[in-house]
């Protein structure tokens, strides 16, 4: 690997960081390689996970947030996860529309393509977030696409995670299905300015006292308007109360250890897989989906076949 293009990284230069996160995206043993090399340099960054129901606000939030955060003097990288393009994989790049206002304010802005993964975090997430923590970035904000159950997802990569909310959604809150309350570490209702805002405040109060977390950090329910940029001192408080909350509690290095044991079993289970059907051909593949297909065999039989090639 290039030492001056792992210095030029190291000292977060724009170019050499862009080039890297394209390089991670495309995968393959130079992104090893350069995962590799940069692994040692990290650790240091604090990562925050923004989630929530599509239309709460999270681009606006977060563009907000990257404001207030750049204004106490933090060093912040943005990853928008946009959904995928059906056709070309890609990412849809709304977000980077969106946060055109950031443009000049050293606030490192990628956005990077779902590629259908759960939570709408793409595979290449969590090495994307070694290259910006090895950069030298303070804090790295991870916006996910927020679609289905799959947003839990996010509480495996980041330190602290922020559920949000919005009210007139239908519902009386989105945020009450399995596993996306317990997976806040701050619940927001964006968009406070709306009739509702204080009801969802309310409901969402009275759910946390309803099913106590057995954690002792409790998450704090806030309100904000992030559109102008209303509550985003009290968010940013939040997250930095958090973070004294986890690192006195010793709780970060658990966190990291849940992330990399995530992360590892992912891992095994793309190179498993791609050493197993290295050599299969399409051909191959199409008579096994044509064996399924008429019921000359079962998936198990399938599967059970490729294993044991």
């Amino acid at each position: 690997m290039n030492s001056k293009f792992i210095s030029q990284i190291q000292n977060g230069e724009p170019l050499a960081v862009a080039r890297a996160l394209t390089r991670v995206e495309r995968g393959g043993d130079d992104a090893r390689n350069l995962i590799r090399a940069l692994f040692p340099y990290t650790g240091r960054a604090d990562i925050i996970g923004i989630t929530g129901a599509p239309g709460t606000g999270k681009s606006t939030l977060v563009n907000a947030l990257a404001k207030e955060l750049c204004a106490r003097e933090k060093r912040v990288a943005i990853i928008a996860v946009d959904p995928s393009s059906p056709f070309t994989g890609g990412a849809i790049l709304g977000d980077r529309f969106r946060m055109q206002d950031l443009a000049g304010t050293g606030i490192f802005i990628r956005s990077m393509a779902s590629r259908g993964q759960l939570g709408g975090l793409a595979a290449a997430v969590s090495d994307a977030i070694l290259v910006l923590d090895a950069a030298g970035f303070d804090v790295i904000l991870v916006e996910t696409v927020g679609a289905g159950q799959g947003e839990v997802d996010i509480a495996k990569h980041a330190h602290t995670t922020i559920v949000l909310e919005a009210p007139g959604f239908g519902d009386d809150i989105q945020a009450i299905k399995a596993g996306i309350l317990e997976i806040a570490d701050i619940l927001v209702v964006n968009k406070a300015d709306r009739d509702g805002a204080n009801a969802t405040v309310a409901a969402l109060q009275m759910n946390l006292s309803l099913n106590p977390d057995k954690r002792a950090w409790r998450p704090p329910v806030l309100k904000t308007i992030a559109l102008q940029g209303k509550g985003m001192s009290e968010l940013a408080d939040a997250i930095a109360k958090h973070k004294t909350y986890t690192n006195e509690n010793h709780l970060r290095v658990k966190k990291e250890a849940a992330r990399f044991d995530d992360e590892l079993r992912e891992l095994l289970k793309r190179e498993l897989l791609g050493k197993k059907l290295q050599n299969v051909s399409d051909a191959r593949w199409q008579n096994w989906i044509d064996e399924i297909i008429t019921r000359k065999r079962d998936l198990y039989a399938i599967a059970e076949e490729i294993l044991n090639a």
